[in-house]
Order: C-alpha cells, then structure tokens, then sequence
C-alpha cells in the first residue's frame, strides 16, 4: 500500500518530490494499537519514528507518583518520536493511543539514512523541532503566568486550530476529551478545569455535552487569553 497522499500532509515531508515520497513510502511498516495501549514509554530506547495513519495520540509525562501532563494530542498527519532517533538518549515522554489507532512507523536506521541522503527533510525536520521548542516554551509562560481560566481557553483555542472541525450549527468541534485529559493539558486540576468549562458555557462562548466541547465563540474566548 502507498502512503504517498498521507507522507505529503507531514512537515517534515511536504517539500519531497513524487519520487522520493514513493521511496519514503516503501520504507514503512504499518502498526495497529487498542484504545489505552502504551506505544513506547519514557526512558525506552528510540528505535522508530512514527506517523499517525487514524486514530489519536497522546504524548505525555509521567511522574512516579502517578501524575500525567499531557503535553499533545495528535491525530492524522502527525509525525511524533524524532528527538530519540537523532541524538540517541531514550525517550523523553510516554505515547498513548486514545483510541483505535493506526500508526506508519519508519525504523532508526532507514530515518537517518533517507535523511542525510536529503537535505530538505533536515530542514523540514528543524522546523518540527523549532515547534516543538515553541510548545514547551508556551507550557512554561502558560504554567508561570496564566490563571486555571486562561490556561484553559489557551488549550480550547489550540485544539480548535489543530484539530478542530466545523460544527453543522456553526462553532468549531474538538476532539471529545475526558475531564481529566483537559484538565492535564491546561495543568490545572480537574474541579478547575470542570469549573471554567461552565463558566463558559453560561457565558455562551462553547457548549459541552456528553464530553464534546463545540467552541462557539472563539474571538470572545481568545480575548481571555490575549
């Protein structure tokens, strides 16, 4: 199967020609996980890359005591494991499947070898990592600076721009989240998160029902931000 259409929606792939988006193609290996099942954990060794096909992703830290930050959540089109393949240390964070998830892995050696063989990935792959940069540095002013009601419509606002799909009666759909994942992507607990979920759906700027969050009013959310 041919996994050109797909490699071509990826950042760090989209400058590729046809050709070599063919070549890319037949270097992967699919991998199918169950809703729940762990994809590697932190301190494992890297030995692939991996391309989510369908399905969703969580890339998370993990305390010994039992404590989650969810750091993304990614779906199709998104590429997640590089740091381990390129400097060599384990990995960093966890990587859950949220649900039925369908994954394109690319093993160490092949990366590295299709990736000094063009430069133009290494550019795209710098501009990945530069994001990710920016995503920690965002964390850290959000957790520094921002109240439990900001974090929170920083984290809405984000889904919506990713992830986010038109609603039928207008608004923007995000993923269907539990209280606990939204609360451990805003770093807030879960009597906060669930507090300010209804603060904004009294105030009319996004509905919540049966953990599906349309946000309806986006500009007025984004002025609690900026």
């Amino acid at each position: 199967m041919s996994y050109e259409s797909l490699l071509a929606q990826i950042p760090m792939f989209e400058h590729l020609a046809q050709e070599d988006l063919a070549h890319l193609s037949g270097l992967l290996q699919q991998r199918r996980y169950s809703k729940g099942e762990v994809i590697f954990h932190q301190g494992d060794v890297g030995t692939a890359l991996f391309m989510v096909r369908r399905g969703e992703v969580a890339i998370r830290l993990s305390s010994s005591e039992g404590k989650e930050v969810i750091l993304a959540l990614l779906g199709r089109g998104d590429a997640f494991g590089e740091l381990a393949l390129l400097d060599g240390e384990p990995r960093s964070t966890d990587a859950v499947a949220r649900d039925e998830t369908h994954l394109l892995s690319l093993h160490q050696e092949d990366f590295r070898r299709f990736l000094s063989e063009r430069p133009q990935v290494a550019m795209g792959l710098l501009a990945v990592l530069s994001r990710m940069v920016r995503r920690v540095t965002q964390l850290v002013h959000d957790s520094a600076f921002l109240d439990a009601r900001a974090r929170l419509a920083r984290v809405l606002l984000d889904l919506a721009r990713t992830q986010g799909q038109p609603a039928s009666e207008g608004g923007i759909v995000i993923p269907k989240l539990t209280q606990a994942e939204l609360a451990n992507l805003c770093g807030v607990t879960r009597e906060s998160a669930n507090k300010w979920l209804r603060f904004y759906t009294r105030e009319g700027l996004l509905t919540y029902e049966s953990g599906q969050i349309t946000i309806v009013d986006p500009e007025r959310l984004r002025r609690d931000v900026d």
